[in-house]
């Protein structure tokens, strides 16, 4: 039984963003931080890394292999409709995103 409210206020944009993304979806944002919720009592902790990177990754970094798998990842992302257009990145990465 739903017997609890859970209250955080959060940036506005993020909640805008992630909410039309749910919406798209058809998942209700209680069904999702329900999920979360399971989630953490199920591994005990919070179940993804919360960790800053020292640096980004950079292509000369990275073996062919990996350069290779990176590539056709995104390939296949694209062929679906995932991801987000190059005007869109590039807006975001000038606006310090």
């Amino acid at each position: 039984m739903k017997d609890s409210t859970v209250s955080a206020r959060v940036e506005n944009s993020v909640k805008m963003e992630a909410e039309d993304i749910l919406q798209k979806l058809g998942v209700p944002v209680s069904v999702v931080i329900n999920s979360l919720y399971r989630q953490i009592i199920y591994h005990h902790g919070v179940p993804f890394s919360l960790m800053i990177p020292s640096e980004p990754r950079t292509i000369d970094a990275m073996s062919e292999a990996e350069l290779d798998a990176k590539l056709e990842h995104s390939y296949a992302q694209s062929l679906v409709g995932e991801g987000r257009s190059m005007n869109e990145v590039f807006d975001d990465l000038e606006r310090g995103k």
